[in-house]
Parts: structure tokens; C-alpha cells; sequence
């Protein structure tokens, strides 16, 4: 196979030139990305939990926040790339937001996790690649922002990164991710819809044995969205948004149908010593009023959303959970030595749980049911049979008729 690349950057508006930037791909490579139909989960009548979704049912529905993703796809060897979740639209070192880190499983590299736990804030969009790209990404993206206005006098920059391990298709100790996929990924940032499955940092992620990938929901809390256990303590109107790279195993499980058991099970992925080893880096975000402390709070609900779909965080799984609130009264912009901070109550928080929970569920079958089938000289993950997942729910009532 010809070393032909393809490297496409995807805002989150980007419908055209994401259709376009797959249509080259499929070009590059003709047996690794096959044309396939594939829907999000909601398609499958697969809606888990009570609360209703957001307009895209995505991470953007949290007003300002924003998604820019590269794929870099090269010859038969590179499967890879970078997806940046910017909280929103103004410098953010500048004007922080309070964040909390959470570890289910600590087999991972996440750069600048020691002070977001000990400021509770981040000062830098977050960007997630494959594992031996960590450095490279943050060291690119500093760059970037010292050379942002304002930035000039700036001496100390905490770069958050996260990753995944996606050696399994992609020639990760290539460490293939360049400084202008990394500014791509952060210009084109933006809000709207965002793609899904094989793409950005999920490129070459397996999950449960299957294609994983990128994938995004959302729950609204309160207003016209209010329903039974839908209020929120307040009165007003939240959102709550998950975007998660899913390269994790386990027991693949779907509204409590054992797939695991219903679809025929795909060889493991090569290099991993035990199927359920893998990652998943998830990224929750609210425009609800939190503390860094509810924030952890809310971030640990993922974990209930993660063990929904069959993940038990295995020895060799690195499970992070990243949460931040881009509410205005609780952002940091250091101008003064006292803050005048208005924020939810804890009796205020078990909707956001909620919330939570349910995006997360829904992001991870998003981020299997999107993805297409990859293949490259290192190996092959093939799609979720979406026939089989349709078929499996109708046997046990659920899904479309």
C-alpha cells in the first residue's frame, strides 16, 4: 500500500468537510475504512435513563463549549489523531474555570492531572491523542497559547492532556501527531454538532473488543426540558455534556442486554494481554454553577455510567474522568485576592449525578455505534454489527420496532 496521508480536521459545524475529509480517507484506504451505515444510539431507540438530551445531543450543548478534532490517517501504519474540548470562547488561562480529576484506574498518562487536583481549575483547553503523543500535543499546544495576545509576560502554563493506547492500529512509536494537528485541532474548535466514532483521537481506539471511538451526549436540566426527577432545586435551566474516547473492554453490555453474549465476539485486539485492558478518557462539562468539590462529585457519576456498558476497570485500563463548569460566577480571572462566588448547594447536585451517569452511558454507545470498521499493517477492528445490536434489543423489548 502506497504511504499516501490523509490528515482532516473536523470542527464541530463541520458537516461538509467532514463528509468530504471521510471521502478521502475511504480514497487512502480502500479495505481499512468501508462504507458502512451507522447511527447513534437514540436510532436504535437506545435512550438510556430519564432526562432528556440537549438540541445535538453532544457535549456543545453546554453554551461556549467547543470541539475541534484532526484525523491523521498515512499510508498503512497511521491511524490516530487529536480531538481539543475548548470550555469556552475566551483565553481560558485568563479566565479559568474550576475543574476536578477524577481516577478510576490510574494505567494512563494524563499531563497536568497534579495541579488541576490541588487548584481545582484549568487554565488550558483539554486535549486527548494516543498515549506515546501526550508530549508532543502539550508541548504544541503551549506553544500555541504563549503566542496567543496578552500572553507575553506568561512563565508557568499547565497543559492538560489526556490519551489513549492505539498501538493496536495505529504505528504508535511512530508518535505521529505533528504541532500543526494540534493548532488545527484548536482553531477549528467550534460548537454545533460533533463527529463521532473513527475519528480525531478515536481514530485507533478499540472498545470491548469492537471499533471504538469518539462519542458525545447530553442531558438538560430544568425549563421546558422539566419532567418527573428533571427539576433542578434553583429553577433554572442546566446542561450537562460527556464527550468520551472509548478504548476500554469488559463485558459489553447495552441497556442491560449482555452483548457480550449476543454478538459473536471479536479476536483480542493485538497486544493486549487481557481483552478488558484498554483506556477511556472522559471530559464532562455543565454550565451549572459547581465547585471544583462537586465537580470530583459529578466527575465519580461517570464511573456509574462507564459500569452500565460492562467496563470494570481492569488492572491495564486507564479510566480519567475530566469535569469543568463554565458558569460565569465561577470562574477565576484573578483580579482580586477575594471572590465573590455563587454556587450549588450540595442538596442541589443529585440532577447533575444524574445527568452524569446517563450522558456518559450514552456517549460510550455512541462512540461504538459511529464507528466504522479500521484496519491498517498492525491489525483490524471491525464495527459493532448494528444488525445483531438491533436484533439482540428486539429480543429483549427494546429498541425501534
Amino acid at each position: 500500500m502506497s504511504r499516501r496521508s490523509s490528515v482532516t480536521g473536523h470542527g464541530a459545524r463541520g458537516v461538509r468537510r467532514a463528509a468530504f475529509g471521510a471521502l478521502v480517507v475511504a480514497l487512502v484506504l480502500p479495505a481499512a475504512l468501508h462504507a458502512q451505515q451507522r447511527v447513534r444510539a437514540r436510532a436504535l431507540g437506545v435512550a438510556p435513563g430519564r432526562l432528556a438530551p440537549g438540541p445535538n445531543n453532544a457535549i456543545t450543548d453546554v453554551p461556549g463549549v467547543r470541539v475541534g478534532q484532526v484525523t491523521r490517517i498515512v499510508g498503512d501504519s497511521i491511524r490516530t489523531g487529536v480531538t481539543a474540548i475548548v470550555p469556552h470562547g475566551e483565553n481560558t488561562f485568563f479566565s479559568r474555570v474550576p475543574a476536578a480529576i477524577v481516577v478510576g484506574n490510574g494505567y494512563g498518562k494524563l499531563l497536568g492531572v497534579t495541579q488541576v487536583q490541588e487548584l481545582g481549575e484549568l487554565e488550558t483547553p483539554i486535549l486527548l491523542t494516543c498515549t506515546l503523543c501526550v508530549w508532543r500535543a502539550a508541548d504544541a499546544m503551549v506553544d500555541y497559547l504563549l503566542h496567543q495576545p496578552g500572553m507575553e509576560r506568561v512563565r508557568s502554563i499547565n497543559p492538560v492532556v489526556g490519551e489513549t493506547n492505539d498501538g493496536s492500529l495505529n504505528d504508535i512509536r511512530d508518535r505521529p501527531i505533528r504541532a500543526e494537528d494540534v493548532i488545527k485541532a484548536l482553531t477549528a474548535a467550534d460548537t454545533g454538532k460533533v463527529e463521532e466514532g473513527s475519528v480525531g483521537a478515536g481514530t485507533g481506539t478499540i472498545a470491548f473488543g469492537w471499533k471504538g471511538g469518539i462519542g458525545t451526549s447530553s442531558r438538560r436540566l430544568g425549563g421546558s426540558a422539566a419532567g418527573p426527577g428533571n427539576r433542578t432545586d434553583d429553577g433554572r435551566s442546566y446542561t450537562v455534556g460527556v464527550l468520551v474516547q472509548s478504548n476500554f473492554g469488559g463485558a459489553f453490555t447495552v441497556m442491560g442486554v449482555p452483548m457480550w453474549k449476543e454478538l459473536r465476539r471479536p479476536p483480542p485486539p493485538e497486544g493486549r494481554r487481557n481483552a478488558a485492558d484498554g483506556s477511556i478518557m472522559i471530559v464532562v462539562a455543565t454550565d451549572a454553577p459547581v465547585s471544583d468539590r462537586n465537580l470530583r462529585r459529578m466527575a465519580s457519576r461517570a464511573l456509574m455510567g462507564l459500569g452500565r456498558t460492562g467496563g470494570y476497570g481492569s488492572n491495564g485500563s486507564g479510566d480519567y474522568v475530566i469535569a469543568f463548569s463554565t458558569a460565569e460566577s465561577v470562574r477565576r480571572t484573578g483580579e482580586g485576592p477575594v471572590r465573590q462566588v455563587s454556587d450549588l448547594d450540595n442538596d442541589a447536585m443529585s440532577s447533575l449525578f444524574e445527568a452524569v451517569a446517563e450522558a456518559t452511558e450514552e456517549a460510550i454507545y455512541n462512540s461504538l455505534f459511529m464507528a466504522t470498521t479500521v484496519e491498517s499493517r498492525s491489525g483490524r477492528a471491525d464495527a459493532v454489527p448494528l444488525d445483531q445490536v438491533r436484533a439482540a434489543l428486539k429480543r429483549h423489548g427494546i429498541g425501534t420496532p
